[in-house]
């Protein structure tokens, strides 16, 4: 796995096998998200819109959101509202403003409840106009406010003096002070004007008149993060975590699973696969029921990073790889055909499949079978066996406890003569009692032919 492209059919592997650990950390993590949700009090959150007329820079629309919640225009909110606990500087947190399309300032106020949060943004709202209308109509610079002033000033007296050379003309009907009465009517109109449009431009009239598009809409829900969406977030965050640290766990493994790599651990070749029946672990009290109970309920006790068991033909099926088996060291094996199987400690099913070896092996092969621990090995010492057959299943054990089995082989004065692995299948029910094992008699009998059968 440590060499393996992580693909899709590893994750749904994970997922199959996995299933009810996967389910009990998802439930877990469902729950640590509800209790999550308990600490965080709900929020809600609506928003009131402010027009500002006129024409405006963008970082002056910047400039007025940063005024609308600033701390003069908050704790003004505060002490209108005057909710008890709750000061200014907690109300800073709970607002924010944004200037968007059309010269609107959205300001968003969040609460516990839809009532507050409307008034909350509301009261802002209000507080902001008032607190900008009076920016706007307090002018701190001098010649800036006495310039148009005294142009106002200016545009009055010239008027009076308008009337004045109107009344002071010749009051004939002649031509020439109609003409001249007229010509000094146009003249006091389009200063008159002139006067209108300044006032239309003038920056602080179009910013003192600032309005709040309506009240805001109280909220129908919670703001995010709700309670739904905690839970569901603690349950798929516990999945993933617990999917990745499979992946990872299986990149990380150092445990052989092809049969090269295992024949180069133990130096010797590779005789043949054989088959064990796929069933659970025994129950063994003395290991502890309740890690048993608990193991089986998760289906921990089922390896997921290993090849799905596939389903053999029968029990006579299966026997035909082990007589093969037997067939090969019999072939390789000088008389009397004794041998050592060496099985690891705590591989279950190869210990099965050596005991399979020893019933199917006959008076002719004698094989003894003894348990060899992977963390300190120690091999029985010679006596007249012809060698060791290390018999274990794939994806068990690391490079370096199986080359210490073959170091305890070698110094107990046994040569590995082969390698027998173990695999697990699902077993079909039997169709007929003697017709399977009939048809696998020639098999054994047939010498050479053996050697070259699948296995």
């Amino acid at each position: 796995m440590s060499d393996d492209t992580i693909r899709l059919v590893t994750i749904g592997r994970i997922i199959r096998r996995r299933r009810r650990l996967l389910t009990v950390l998802a439930v877990v993590g469902a729950l640590v998200g509800y209790g999550t949700s308990l600490l965080i009090p709900p929020r809600y959150t609506t928003s009131a819109s402010v027009l500002l007329p006129g024409a405006w820079e963008e970082r002056e629309l910047l400039t007025q959101s940063e005024i609308a919640t600033s701390s003069v225009v908050v704790d003004r909110a505060a002490a209108a509202l005057d909710w008890s606990g709750v000061s200014g500087r907690e109300l800073r947190d709970r607002v924010s403003a944004k200037a968007s399309d059309g010269n609107i300032i959205k300001i968003s106020g969040t609460a516990d409840t839809p009532e507050r949060a409307q008034r909350l943004s509301d009261q802002v709202a209000q507080q902001y106009v008032t607190f900008a209308a009076r920016i706007a109509g307090d002018n701190t610079d001098p010649e800036a406010a006495a310039g148009p002033e005294a142009l106002r000033k200016m545009v009055v007296q010239t008027s009076r003096r308008i009337t004045d050379l109107a009344e002071a003309a010749d009051p004939g009907q002649t031509v020439e002070s109609v003409q001249g009465r007229t010509e000094l009517e146009k003249l006091r109109t389009t200063l008159q004007e002139a006067m209108d449009k300044l006032d239309q431009a003038d920056p602080a009239t179009n910013k003192a008149n600032m309005v709040v598009m309506g009240p805001s809409a109280r909220p129908a829900g919670e703001a995010p993060p709700t309670r739904m969406q905690l839970i569901v977030a603690g349950a798929l965050l516990f999945f993933l975590v617990s999917v990745i640290g499979h992946l990872t766990a299986a990149r990380v493994s150092r445990r052989l699973r092809t049969e090269p790599e295992i024949a180069a651990a133990l130096g010797s070749a590779l005789l043949g696969t054989v088959d064990v029946p796929g069933e659970r672990p025994a129950h063994r009290p003395e290991d502890g029921a309740l890690r048993h109970r608990i193991r089986r309920l998760l289906g921990l006790d089922i390896r997921w990073d290993v090849p799905t068991p596939q389903t053999s033909g029968d029990e006579a099926s299966r026997q035909i790889r082990y007589r093969r088996v037997c067939a090969r060291l019999r072939e390789q094996l000088p008389a009397p055909r004794r041998l050592l199987v060496v099985v690891p400690d705590g591989d279950e099913i190869a210990r099965r499949a050596a005991g399979q070896l020893v019933a199917e092996a006959g008076s002719d092969l004698l094989l003894r079978v003894v348990g060899v621990s992977v963390t300190r090995p120690m091999v029985p010492d010679r006596d007249n066996e012809s060698g060791a057959l290390v018999v274990l299943s794939a994806g068990s054990w690391t490079a370096g406890e199986l080359a210490g089995i073959a170091e305890a082989c070698a110094d107990a004065k046994h040569e590995v003569v082969g390698i027998v692995l173990a695999g697990t299948v699902w077993p079909r029910p039997t169709r007929s009692a003697g017709r399977p094992r009939d048809a696998a008699t020639p098999a054994l009998a047939m010498g050479n032919d053996v050697r070259e059968g699948s296995g």
